[in-house]
């Protein structure tokens, strides 16, 4: 009996023990599974951190892709903007070469127009020169072979200017001022009146440092204040003339010369000097005083035409 007793001593023993030991790995166990659950907790928590960061991360580099995206695009236009810019650059390079060469070619038409104008106008050669010449200056400076030929053709027509001298109108210029310096040195007295006062009778002779007898009728000479004012007149008509000749008027310089004339008639008795001088009064009036030559506008043409032909 009391080895069951002992026995069942010994077993509850052994159950409290077994118990007690149960209990401690129960509470253990359960320690381990709050740890585990916290740690769970705290790699799930880290986990949402991490994911928070990798779609940060992620939100990141697609701005960042877009932005490179934006900015490959910004320098693609760039380089397409830089062409285009080169492109202007060149061509407002090519249309400001051709704005001078085409400004210094209107320089060349409005000189070649003014030498024709001079020259047909006015019969200024010296005039239609200096303008030829500035226009072949201006040619030279373009320095433009395709210009040759027009180089060539002003050569020539500047050529042609010079062989035709001073023109018509200066010489005619001349001719008048030689006569008008003529004119100062005709005699006063009548050619025959030294020659006969040898054989005039003696009281001619007495008489003549007192008295003197001249010729009446339409040819009388004036003497006195008729004499000045005649004088002042030939002078005007001279000047006239020489302003007629100026303008290339033919009528109002033979109107001129006619009047001349008449005054030559009215100052100077008949002598050989006078009716010289009057022969050359009578040619000037048949005189051109125009040139024979053809206006010359055969650059002007050929510049118009080259001109047309870019356009």
């Amino acid at each position: 009996m009391l080895a069951w007793l002992l026995a069942l001593c010994a077993l509850v023993l052994v159950a409290a023990y077994g118990w007690h030991a149960w209990r401690e790995r129960q509470a253990q166990a359960q320690d381990q599974d709050a740890d585990q659950a916290r740690q769970i907790e705290a790699l799930l928590a880290r986990l949402d951190n991490l994911r928070g960061d990798l779609a940060t991360q992620s939100r990141l580099i697609r701005d960042a892709s877009n932005a490179n995206r934006v900015l490959r695009d910004e320098v693609l236009g760039l380089g397409q903007r830089n062409a285009l810019l080169e492109d202007n650059v060149a061509r407002l390079a090519a249309t400001t070469r051709d704005s001078g060469r085409s400004a210094r070619l209107d320089e060349v038409e409005l000189l070649l127009v003014m030498g024709a104008q001079r020259l047909r106008i006015a019969g200024d050669i010296e005039g239609a020169r200096r303008a030829y010449a500035l226009a072949a200056g201006v040619l030279d400076d373009l320095r433009d072979p395709s210009l040759i030929n027009l180089r060539q053709t002003l050569a020539e027509e500047r050529a042609l200017l010079d062989r035709l001298g001073p023109g018509p109108r200066a010489a005619i210029a001349a001719r008048l001022d030689a006569i008008a310096t003529r004119m100062a040195s005709l005699p006063l007295d009548p050619p025959d009146a030294t020659e006969g006062g040898a054989h005039a009778p003696w009281w001619q002779r007495a008489l003549a440092p007192l008295v003197q007898i001249r010729p009446s009728g339409r040819h009388a000479l004036l003497t006195g204040s008729e004499r000045n004012a005649s004088e002042a007149a030939l002078q005007l008509e001279l000047t006239l003339a020489r302003a007629a000749l100026e303008r290339g008027d033919a009528r109002a310089f033979t109107s001129a010369l006619d009047r001349v004339l008449a005054a030559t008639r009215r100052l100077w008795p008949d002598s050989p000097a006078l009716r010289e001088v009057q022969g050359q009064l009578q040619a000037l009036r048949g005189e051109p005083l125009q040139l024979q030559e053809p206006v010359l506008e055969a650059t002007l043409l050929q510049l118009r035409a080259a001109r047309d032909a870019r356009r």
